[in-house]
């Protein structure tokens, strides 16, 4: 991914700068609040071995949710507050208007939703996937401390804007297609989430880097 620093190759140097003043002359990717349209529900599955790579829809479109730990198939899960993170199809478009060639999973998201605003829900808010699993949110939007390729494409990155994370409460099996239903709403706090993670995003928040 390109790094803001300087490289040893003054044209690889050139490309970058150039990049990086298109990226300063462009709106920042933001999706509309009338974008979404129910039915609130799953549309992807994603999963990847490695972090910091894209993810891929997995094999028969379910997957295991483990408690307190995120999909089992998932490089990303582990015992922390960004066990599963979510980004909206919607979200996923405003980035294909922009002209990107990208899909589901692209973006790093577990869970690609259709129909329901996540963003619109506080943290705690808790969330019931398909019959079974309960994640609570417990961050909204992520800090990225360097800038990935689609940034410098597209002038923003979407996901550290919409993208959302959560803590597995119950686990059990997920689908393709399966409803998203709020269960509870939260008050804005989730126990799961170090108060650094969250002095960070409000920090970048008021400083109009998210």
């Amino acid at each position: 991914m390109p790094q803001d620093h300087s490289t040893d190759n003054p044209i690889l140097d050139a490309a970058k700068r150039e990049l990086a003043e298109r990226a300063q002359a462009t709106a920042p990717l933001r999706t509309a609040n009338d974008a979404y349209d129910g039915p609130a529900r799953i549309t992807s599955i994603n999963t990847s071995a490695h972090k910091g790579t894209r993810k891929t829809p997995v094999t028969g479109g379910h997957d295991s949710v483990i408690e307190q730990f995120g999909l089992a198939s998932d490089a990303h899960a582990g015992h922390w507050h960004r066990q599963v993170s979510f980004l909206a199809a919607e979200s996923i478009r405003t980035a294909q208007n922009r002209g990107l060639d990208v899909r589901e999973g692209d973006f790093g998201e577990n869970f690609t939703t259709q129909g329901i605003n996540l963003l619109s829900f506080p943290l705690g808010t808790q969330l019931k996937l398909g019959s079974e699993v309960i994640v609570e949110i417990s961050q909204i939007g992520k800090v990225c401390h360097t800038r990935c390729a689609i940034y410098y494409l597209a002038g923003d990155c979407i996901f550290p804007h919409e993208g959302i994370f959560g803590v597995v409460l119950h686990g059990g099996e997920v689908h393709t297609g399966d409803d998203i239903q709020v269960v509870k709403l939260g008050d804005g706090t989730c126990s799961f989430t170090p108060v650094e993670a969250l002095k960070e995003v409000e920090r970048a928040r008021r400083e109009g880097t998210l």
